[in-house]
């Protein structure tokens, strides 16, 4: 296969995501719902409250009938929350508790605590005010209001709110299918004893987490040797998935076959080096309609190729918006304080590991690692963010601003 030049990280990611579209929908009852992508946005079924209800226990009453305080009345009737109420009876008041339907002819609420009950009559101590502890029908949303847009990630919150709404299925985007091939004759699996020239293949459980915490299915095609017709065997079980990940191999060395054995197999592709540091190696293309993403086998640089290439796949796939109406497929930004210079940076975009500080006031600080090594999994793993930096940026000082990727919520 020809080589292309190193292409940058923006047109790696503009050539992966053209012509990508949102998957179809599927219906899925609230209790499996959270975590989905909204696909349509939803309308209230109903008015909630569909009636006046009480905010408080307490009494009803028409608040001008009641003139001096304390006032005494007679007790007409007694609402429960869920039961039907009479009209109120003119000079009367109704014992009625939260929750409960206004009666009608009833405009305030006299809380308990302002109330002395004697018998069938109650002593109102605080005069009311009309509108006081009542819940006006649909205070809270009216019929056909929109209650969740398309495009939302679901949180426990807006399950609470479909319900509320009457709702109980809702249309989402199809996970997209995900298989991952991790290749090398020096992966063994965690739990084992390895010996010296063995490696614990952890990149693959790392990428299948992420892909799961990014609304994805992951499917894990195994650990395969490195011989080009069992690679070829193992892709063959990614056909009807959405998207391969291939895991080492995609160099041109002697022992990288993946490229080869896609090749035997009619993979088309795209390209194969991105400037960018760690995950230079990045393989792109197409088995048929099938996308292939060979990504570097170190564990950082494969999570951190995944977070910027195959993150904005999935989400694309996944239709998701932001609060406007955009589609959201980029990585959150902010800006932070360098606690220390950092040096020019050379031809490839840098994404370098650092440590996020949260003062108690002023803007956060973040300190870049002292080792940058792409399998150091422990500082990945202790990082609060990526300092990205473009290519041929100048030294930057200490104590200057500097724009960050604050890593909590993504993987």
């Amino acid at each position: 296969m020809a080589a292309d030049p190193l292409l940058s990280v923006e047109e790696a990611r503009a050539r992966i995501l053209a012509g990508l579209i949102a998957l179809p929908t599927e219906e899925v009852s609230l209790r499996i719902a959270c975590g989905r992508v909204l696909a349509q946005s939803m309308r209230a079924g109903s008015a909630s409250p569909a009636a006046a209800v009480s905010a408080m226990d307490g009494y009803a009453v028409e608040a001008k009938r009641i003139g001096s305080v304390p006032a005494e009345l007679a007790i007409s009737q007694t609402i429960p929350a869920g039961t039907p109420a009479s009209p109120l009876a003119p000079g009367t008041a109704a014992r009625i508790f939260t929750g409960a339907v206004m009666p009608e002819g009833a405009d305030a609420v006299v809380i308990q605590e302002d109330t002395e009950r004697r018998g069938d009559r109650v002593v109102i101590r605080t005069a009311p005010a009309a509108g006081r502890h009542i819940r006006p029908a649909g205070s809270d949303f009216a019929a056909g209001d929109i209650g969740l847009h398309a495009g939302c990630s679901l949180t426990p919150r807006d399950i609470g709110l479909a319900a509320a709404m009457n709702a109980a299925h809702l249309s989402v985007r199809r996970r997209p299918c995900v298989a991952i091939l991790a290749t090398g004759d020096e992966l063994i699996r965690p739990g084992g004893a390895p010996a010296p020239h063995q490696t614990i293949a952890s990149s693959g459980y790392a990428l299948a987490a992420a892909l799961t915490v990014w609304g994805a299915e992951a499917i894990e095609l195994g650990l395969v040797r490195d011989d080009e017709a069992a690679i070829a065997t193992a892709i063959d079980g990614a056909r009807e998935c959405d998207l391969l990940l291939t895991l080492g191999g995609a160099s041109v060395g002697d022992h990288d076959l993946v490229q080869r054995a896609l090749a035997h197999l009619g993979f088309t592709l795209n390209f194969w080096k991105v400037a960018m540091r760690p995950g230079k190696p990045l393989l792109y293309g197409r088995l048929g309609a099938l996308p292939v993403m060979g990504l570097p086998g170190n564990p950082v640089s494969t999570l951190i190729c995944a977070l910027l290439f195959v993150r904005p796949m999935i989400r694309t796939w996944l239709g998701c918006r932001s609060a406007d109406g955009r589609p959201d497929i980029d990585l959150p930004r902010r800006e932070a304080i360098l606690a220390k210079p950092l040096a020019p940076n050379g031809p490839r975009a840098d994404y370098m590991r650092g440590r996020l500080i949260e003062p108690e006031a002023g803007a956060p600080v973040v300190k870049a690692f002292e080792r940058q090594d792409s399998s150091h999994l422990m500082a990945l793993a202790g990082a609060g963010c990526l300092i990205p930096r473009t290519p041929f940026a100048p030294a930057s000082k200490a104590a200057s601003p500097h724009t960050i990727v604050p890593l909590a919520g993504l993987f």
